[in-house]
């Protein structure tokens, strides 16, 4: 569990990186080594932002590989300029724009028999999931329950994602689950945070 104060620094952190992206073209340049654990240590994050309610953006690591301080400037910086499905974020968005954090446990893999059985295992607004058969690979995010409740339709979704037909099946298909702690705010920064 990450405190308040280390939320608030991770979201002020997020929004100076898209600000710094909006006036220099590159992501804000973090000192993690200054911080105390856990913004010092590995961590893997999801930043991602909304506009009006809409999606404008979600970039995050499943696997942490730096410290997490630096990913969420990094993935900040991403999910504003980066994501391929949005056009790069200009400033006069900045008003209308929301900012929420994910924070992900390490991937948990799953052992399941069948489709079924992957089905029964699901633990529906619990689990951000995983999915990979070969080089084809997605993620959904708990927060993706709120949109699809249901499990076998989450999982025909996330296939898709995957870059799979939505009735994909085969032995080589492996799935992991991860938890998340999210927290977010608007472009005050005032950083008002809940664990979902």
């Amino acid at each position: 569990m990450l405190s308040q104060t280390h939320r608030t620094l991770l979201l002020t952190t997020a929004w100076d990186s898209i600000r710094q992206g909006l006036e220099t073209g590159t992501a804000l340049q973090v000192d993690a080594g200054r911080c105390e654990a856990p913004l010092s240590e590995p961590g893997a994050s999801f930043v991602t932002l909304h506009k009006q309610d809409e999606l404008r953006g979600c970039i995050g690591s499943l696997q942490a590989f730096r410290p997490l301080l630096t990913d969420i400037a990094e993935n900040a910086f991403a999910a504003a300029f980066r994501d391929p499905r949005f056009a790069p974020l200009r400033a006069h968005e900045l008003a209308d724009l929301t900012v929420d954090i994910s924070v992900l446990s390490v991937p948990e893999p799953m052992s399941f028999n069948s489709e079924q059985d992957l089905l029964r295992q699901l633990r529906p607004h619990r689990d951000g999931v995983i999915l990979q058969d070969g080089p084809q690979r997605g993620t959904f995010l708990p927060s993706v329950w709120e949109a699809l409740p249901d499990a076998e339709r989450f999982l025909q979704q996330l296939k898709l994602k995957a870059g799979l037909a939505p009735d994909h099946c085969s032995d080589t298909i492996r799935a992991w689950r991860y938890s998340t702690e999210c927290f977010g705010g608007d472009n005050s920064r005032s950083a008002p945070a809940s664990t979902r």
